[in-house]
């Protein structure tokens, strides 16, 4: 097994660039294709600027949940929103995108752990569609026969789906071709086109392209992006690791994770198994600009962040990366096209192993891949969806937080109604920028 993105697959979206859009979209990943897709359902004429691959990055390199479960309470409704959407997309596309129902479980080694999982259930009481309960430790043994874990319960949505990352976003972004949208891979932005105080369009390295409205949907790269117009977003990223084995016995359908493992089922037979809360942090120049945001959530505790020395060359957040350059340089978006971390093989296979121990009746599969990802993570670890005041013209859809490819339809349809000037459907001040402003007090999303 190869992993499906590199400069030495050709571009599948080449030609010429156009000279002008309604929209440009920078970045090809699941928030950037969808918006896309649904602006173009709207009449607009959008334009998709992809510096290296559509779904190089995070948006193919995810654990590909689309799960509700877990959730800030903001997300919920737009995460409800999605799985509808997820499934009309599938439907559209063929089902071609791997979609399926299989739950999504969060196993408890510890009556602490359980009374997490109650709170966020409490909290996330009154939406409709939202099916998530509390499973004793007799009822996980029956959703989990011959596993060997010593769970003393769960946290269960049996409505939360998969969906196949490798497979879905490039699908997704055929059928938005189809729809009239011009994608453009290996041209990077370099920066925007600022006239009279707006934004009139984007400076490429092919050149110039005109429109009245642009949409930052950059992951990782977001923050630099901004950075380069003197707009701060504290935003940082963190490294985690995921493996697919071989194909082997069907053990557990759905996608699950407890204290040390995550797993999912994917429709070729084998496993993608990651450690399931432990990622790695480079520390780089904006850890620093960034401190005073993050020390909430620092505080908070519950993510199991190694730190690390500084970031490899050519990273966002490297030291030798530029902060600054013109339409007429060369970006540090050319001098990397695909962020494409190095995973750590001692992780892959120590997760293998406990895979293999959980469960016994998979055999001892095999690493047939392993692959790393850098997740774009906020202060409060919730999305920044938003107009940026200071860029009139420019929309943010940023920080993920690993929760990117699932919520992602959502989170593009509402891009879509914001770059048109429509109602997105849902309240959208919790993925305000400003909640990041001078004296604003940081609220850490559920950590469980």
């Amino acid at each position: 097994m190869t992993f499906p993105f590199s400069l030495q697959t050709p571009p599948e979206h080449d030609g010429p660039l156009p000279k002008a859009a309604d929209c440009v979209v920078i970045g090809g990943g699941v928030i950037g294709i969808t918006a896309a897709l649904y602006l173009a359902r709207k009449g607009q004429q959008v334009v998709v600027l992809e510096k290296g691959r559509v779904a190089a990055e995070q948006s193919s390199r995810n654990w590909g949940w689309i799960r509700t479960q877990g959730r800030d309470p903001a997300e919920i409704p737009i995460s409800l929103e999605s799985r509808q959407l997820w499934r009309a997309l599938d439907q559209q596309a063929g089902g071609r995108l791997g979609v399926a129902t299989v739950g999504v479980s969060y196993l408890a080694r510890s009556e602490a752990d359980m009374a997490r999982y109650a709170g966020w259930l409490q909290s996330a009481q009154g939406h409709e569609g939202l099916d998530s309960r509390l499973l004793n430790a007799r009822e996980v043994r029956a959703l989990l026969p011959g596993a060997t874990g010593d769970w003393v319960g769960a946290l269960h949505t049996p409505s939360d789906m998969k969906g196949e990352p490798w497979a879905a976003v490039p699908e997704i972004a055929r059928m938005a071709v189809a729809g009239g949208v011009t994608i453009r891979e290996g041209c990077a932005v370099r920066c925007l086109d600022m006239q009279a105080g707006r934004v009139a369009g984007v400076v490429t390295e092919r050149g110039t392209v005109r429109a009245g409205a642009v949409v930052l949907a950059a992951g990782a790269w977001s923050s630099l992006f901004l950075g380069n117009h003197g707009v701060r977003l504290p935003q940082l990223s963190v490294r985690a690791t995921v493996l697919a084995t071989d194909a082997c016995p069907d053990v557990h359908w759905g996608g699950a994770t407890d204290s040390r493992i995550a797993w999912r089922r994917r429709d070729d037979g084998g496993y993608s198994i990651a450690p399931s809360t432990a990622s790695e942090f480079f520390i780089g120049p904006d850890a620093f600009r960034n401190l005073r945001a993050f020390l909430p959530l620092l505080r908070a505790g519950g993510f199991e962040v190694t730190f690390r020395g500084p970031p490899p060359r050519g990273h966002p957040d490297a030291w030798l990366t530029p902060r600054h350059w013109r339409g007429v340089d060369e970006s540090p978006f050319e001098r990397m096209r695909i962020l494409n971390p190095t995973p750590r093989p001692a992780r892959l296979e120590r997760a293998r192993r406990r895979f293999a121990q959980t469960f016994p009746g998979a055999g001892d599969p095999g690493i047939a891949k392993g692959w790393a990802g850098m997740i774009d993570t906020t202060p409060d670890v919730v999305p920044v969806v938003d107009h940026c005041a200071d860029l009139p013209g420019l929309v943010v859809a940023t920080g993920m937080c690993g929760h990117g490819f699932g919520i992602g339809p959502g989170f593009g349809r509402i891009v879509a109604d914001m770059v048109a000037g429509d109602d997105p459907g849902h309240d959208m001040t919790r993925f305000r920028w400003g909640r990041f402003g001078p004296g604003a007090r940081i609220v850490p999303g559920p950590n469980i």
